[in-house]
C-alpha cells in the first residue's frame, strides 16, 4: 500500500481545493465523497436500494439522486443517517482499498471527511487536518450548495469538532487566508511527504 495521507476537515473547510493543489503536483487523490457520488449515479444498485427505502421523492426528474431531499431526511433522523452510513461506508472502504493498489505517485492523498467520526485514523500513515472557522464554513457552503443555515448547523453539529480533529492531526493547513497562502502550505507539506514516503519505501 502507498504512503497514505488522510486529508480531513469539516464541511466547507476547503478539502477539495487543497486536494486539487496536490493533484497539480502529480499526487494521486482518492476522495471518499467522489466515490460516494459514483455509487449513487443513475441506474446504480445503491441508488435503487435508496429509492426503495425512500420512494420516488428521493429522485429528480432526470433520475438522479435528489441530494438536498436526502440531506433533509438523514439530518433529521439519526436512524436513517445510520442506515445510509451502514449502506455506503463498507462499499466506499472496499473501493478505497482497490484504488490504493493503483496509486502511482510516491504517496496518496486520501480525502476522508468523516475520518475521525468513523474511527479510521489507523488506515493512514499521517493525518492532515484543514483548519477553518465556522463562519467561513457556513459562507462557503451556502454559496456552493445553497443550503439553508439551519441545515448547515445540523450537519456541523454531528461532525467531529475542530478540537477533536486536532487531537489526531499530524499536520495542519490553515485555509482561512488567500489561495496563494494555502498553496505555499501545500508545497511545504508535499516536499515533506516525499521524504517520508521515500523513507518508508527504503
Amino acid at each position: 500500500m502507498p504512503y497514505t495521507i488522510a486529508l480531513t476537515g469539516g464541511i466547507g473547510s476547503g478539502k477539495s481545493t487543497i486536494s486539487n493543489i496536490f493533484a497539480r503536483l502529480n499526487i494521486n487523490i482518492i476522495d471518499s465523497d467522489v466515490i460516494a457520488h459514483e455509487m449513487v449515479k443513475p441506474g446504480s444498485h445503491v441508488l435503487r436500494i435508496i429509492n426503495e427505502r425512500y420512494g420516488c421523492s428521493i429522485l429528480t426528474k432526470n433520475g438522479t439522486l435528489f441530494r438536498s431531499r436526502l440531506r433533509e431526511i438523514i439530518f433529521q433522523n439519526d436512524k436513517e443517517r445510520y442506515w445510509l452510513n451502514n449502506l455506503l461506508h463498507p462499499l466506499i472502504d472496499i473501493k478505497t482499498k482497490e484504488l490504493k493498489k493503483t496509486v502511482k505517485s510516491p504517496y496518496v492523498i486520501w480525502v476522508a471527511p468523516l475520518l475521525i467520526e468513523n474511527k479510521l485514523q489507523h488506515c493512514a500513515d499521517r493525518i492532515l487536518v484543514v483548519n477553518v472557522n465556522k463562519s467561513i464554513q457556513l459562507k462557503r457552503v451556502q454559496v456552493r450548495d445553497n443550503v439553508p443555515i439551519s441545515q448547515l448547523e445540523q450537519i456541523i453539529a454531528i461532525q467531529a469538532t475542530q478540537q477533536q480533529r486536532m487531537v489526531f492531526a499530524d499536520d495542519i493547513i490553515d485555509n482561512i487566508g488567500t489561495i496563494e497562502n494555502t498553496f505555499l502550505q501545500v508545497i511545504k507539506l508535499h516536499n515533506f511527504y516525499l521524504k517520508l514516503a521515500k523513507m518508508k519505501q527504503g
